[in-house]
């Protein structure tokens, strides 16, 4: 019936759940890839000056990716082409497409080109801890790294044309092409050289595997805008829409990644080690934000920007998915934080000792992953808010709070990593985990201020109390579990340590939340029994 808003448990919600399953496969599969990358720079290169000098030269060039990226496009480019599909404008959605990729390419090509040319200049004010040949070699490898990211921006637009038509899966498992290409080059290469080498061929990997994440895209998505004729024309209302929320998603983007490598110019103070370290611990703490806020939020935005009807229907509506994909959100965010708090050792070990990378280096990632767990159900509940707030056309909302929760961060992680190790006595590395801790209490400020303006846009949303306690008690149980098993067993490798704990762990966990009542637990173990859920 017109003006009739569908059901939260009907079809759309099981569109909507579907679209998640979906592009969290396509993130499950590249990030599996992306730990073997991260597994293998971890054999070759450990937590040495090397280490750190890669993981910083990839950040610098990576700022085009976060600003003009998957990030922005979601923002400014989906909602203005996905209603215009839904509205049956498929021939000026195409011209927008066309002219938004001519503009993307001209602009990430200048950027490029000022990034290699100014390398030197960069890599001082972002690594200023960095001396001698670590600042040398991260110099050289912030060189072969910036035209691979520019390639890497246009993939995303790639991702904003296929996500827009749901096709998820592709967008999001490309990754595996860029992953697969620096695992290959370093097994191939690595033998024999030292780090410096092992580092430069790594770099040279990335950018292969650029060319190709790219590559996998294109076919799919020329058979989606048949009429692909790059333009570098603004003159259309709608390219301009895209253009004007552009600027303040851009700003938004900066913003937190002025937090970010404000991080990351603190580590280069600690010595050798916590950038690296940091960006160990990162690759697992993205691992559930990536698998369950972004499948849910990408998944979500499309949708929640085709939605039409009057401003009740649409709140109605909005608030119906931002209460289902809160609610799976949590259910599986909340369990990692669990583990990253109380196993977090035995899952670093399983994943990175080999190698170069000791025991001890696993203790130390999981102390700055502890700290990571602390606003990780924040920062991931806040994507969907935040798609949220793109689908009503604001992107002025979000820089705001970006502001505040960058604001803080910044003020905390300096205390925390600077001051706070020198109070206690203890080595200053260790204020690479105040830095994480740091960012999880900004993250929950943020989170606060997003769903306090949404509720007073579109009325109650979020998750009861109520609910939140029962996740939190059977992942604290869960948890226990683990650690319970991992006391009593004998010196085994570390992937078999992580077997025999971690599936006590989910196996509790489940069990509970199932006995429980919590919805997203009895379809699971519904889907596992292949009968309907009750």
């Amino acid at each position: 019936m017109p003006g009739s808003v569908t059901p939260p448990g009907g079809p759309r919600r099981q569109r909507a759940v579907g679209h998640s399953v979906l592009v969290g496969a396509g993130i499950l599969l590249s990030r599996i890839f992306g730990l073997l990358r991260q597994r293998a720079l971890s054999h070759y290169l450990g937590l040495s000056a090397q280490a750190d000098a890669f993981t910083q030269a990839f950040r610098i060039p990576n700022i085009l990716q976060n600003l003009l990226g998957e990030g922005v496009l979601s923002a400014s480019f989906i909602p203005v082409y996905a209603r215009l599909r839904a509205e049956g404008k498929d021939d000026e959605a195409e011209r927008v497409a066309s002219a938004v990729f001519g503009l993307l390419a001209v602009v990430t090509a200048g950027l490029v080109l000022i990034g290699v040319v100014a390398a030197g200049p960069i890599t001082t004010l972002i690594a200023p801890g960095f001396h001698d040949a670590k600042r040398d070699l991260t110099v050289r490898l912030v060189r072969l790294l910036f035209p691979g990211a520019g390639v890497l921006v246009l993939s995303a637009w790639c991702l904003g044309v296929l996500n827009s038509h749901r096709r998820f899966l592709l967008s999001y498992s490309a990754p595996v092409a860029w992953n697969l290409a620096i695992i290959l080059t370093l097994v191939l290469t690595a033998g024999g050289k030292d780090e410096d080498a092992i580092a430069l061929a790594a770099a040279l990997g990335s950018v292969m595997g650029s060319v190709l994440q790219l590559a996998v895209q294109v076919p799919a998505v020329l058979g989606l805008v048949r009429q692909f004729r790059p333009t570098i024309d603004a003159a259309s209302s709608h390219v301009r829409t895209v253009l004007a929320n552009t600027g303040p998603v851009v700003l938004g983007r900066g913003v937190v990644q002025i937090s970010a490598y404000v991080d990351s110019i603190i580590a280069s103070l600690l010595g050798n080690g916590p950038v690296a370290a940091l960006q160990n611990a990162q690759v697992l703490y993205t691992l559930p934000v990536s698998l369950f806020g972004m499948s849910v939020s990408a998944a979500e935005l499309p949708a929640m920007s085709s939605t039409i009807g009057n401003l009740e229907e649409i709140a109605a509506q909005l608030r119906a998915r931002l209460s289902s994909g809160l609610s799976r959100i949590a259910f599986f965010v909340i369990p990692s934080a669990a583990a990253f708090l109380a196993l977090g050792d035995v899952i670093a070990a399983a994943l990175f000792q080999t190698g170069r990378f000791t025991s001890s280096d696993s203790t130390f990632v999981w102390i700055i992953l502890a700290g990571s767990a602390v606003g990780l159900l924040a920062a991931t509940m806040g994507r969907l808010y935040s798609s949220a707030y793109y689908a009503l056309r604001d992107t002025r909302s979000p820089l705001r709070f970006a502001a505040i929760r960058v604001a803080l961060n910044t003020a905390l992680g300096l205390f925390a990593a600077l001051a706070l190790p020198r109070l206690l006595g203890i080595d200053p590395k260790w204020g690479a985990a105040g830095l994480t801790a740091a960012a999880g209490i900004a993250a929950w400020v943020e989170y606060l201020l997003l769903e306090r303006g949404l509720r007073a846009r579109l009325g109650e949303t979020g998750i009861g109390v109520a609910r939140l306690a029962r996740l939190w008690g059977a992942a604290l149980v869960g948890a226990g579990l683990g650690v319970g098993v991992q006391g009593i067993l004998p010196v085994v490798h570390p992937m078999w340590r992580a077997v025999a704990v971690l599936l006590p762990f989910g196996m509790g966990y489940l069990t509970l939340t199932h006995l429980l009542g919590i919805p997203e637990a009895r379809a699971m173990v519904s889907r596992v029994r292949n009968v309907p859920p009750g």
